[in-house]
């Protein structure tokens, strides 16, 4: 590696702020019936009443080099939510793994990214089996799909109903989670819901839904800022040739 282009990689890495820039198209986001938090490269709606995020959303581009920053399990609580958010202990000994809403390896572009997505605001409480399985599965084959053309991503859990209440914050074990991808260029859209267990890592066409079928069971609207009828089309269709297995 030369000299030049291992400065270059060091500048992006550790000065992110000057050399990637903020999160943008903050007018892609969700409603939101939480509190709406924005760190530097991903937001989120936060659900004091469930302790976790009704919905986060993040940016896959491109041209982003991942795998520049290792995991580091620096998980800690997000000061940034006004009524406190869930914590370690609230995790401890629950039997349910600390699951990424926003994926680690998605952030491993630089030091800020990854350090953010170890809030516990990005945490919610999954099935072993699922979070290092199914879940880690698809999170791998959104971001093979990133590497091709940049997109928009969707994360969250389904906070109708709890399997049942963990810590003293009193965190909701969700029954279901899902996934949203939107890809602006090629104007498509897919969205995946999962129950949260072991599931089927090698068959995840299987869980392919239309977002409108989130949107009913988590009463979110995903899409409000486009236009009415290509909001319609994307989100009441699938069509899952368009997208590479």
């Amino acid at each position: 590696m030369s000299y030049i282009f291992r400065n270059i990689i060091i500048f992006f890495i550790f000065f992110p702020f000057i050399a990637i820039g903020q999160l943008s198209n903050l007018k892609m986001l969700p409603n939101s019936s939480g509190e709406l938090i924005h760190h530097t490269f991903f937001s989120f709606s936060y659900s004091e009443h469930h302790e976790q995020a009704e919905w986060v959303f993040h940016e896959l581009k491109k041209d982003r080099m991942l795998g520049l920053v290792e995991r580091r399990n620096d998980f800690r609580r997000d000061d940034k939510i006004s009524t406190g958010s869930a914590s370690l202990e609230d995790y401890k000994r629950s039997g349910y793994d600390r699951g990424h809403l926003v994926p680690a390896a998605d952030m491993s572009f630089n030091t800020t990214a990854m350090s953010e997505s170890f809030y516990m605001s990005n945490m919610s409480p999954q099935a072993p089996s699922f979070n290092r399985g199914v879940w880690k599965v698809l999170e791998s084959l959104v971001r093979k799909w990133g590497q091709r053309t940049n997109l928009f991503v969707i994360s969250g859990p389904v906070l109708d109903d709890c399997i049942e209440l963990i810590g003293l914050n009193k965190v909701c074990v969700p029954k279901y989670y899902y996934k949203i991808i939107y890809v602006p260029l090629e104007s498509k859209m897919i969205a995946f819901l999962l129950p949260n267990d072991k599931g089927d890592s090698k068959n995840l066409s299987k869980y392919v839904c239309d977002v409108d079928s989130i949107e009913k069971i988590t009463s979110i609207d995903f899409f409000h800022h486009l236009n009415n009828q290509l909001e319609h089309e994307l989100e009441s269709n699938v069509n899952k040739s368009k997208w590479q297995w």
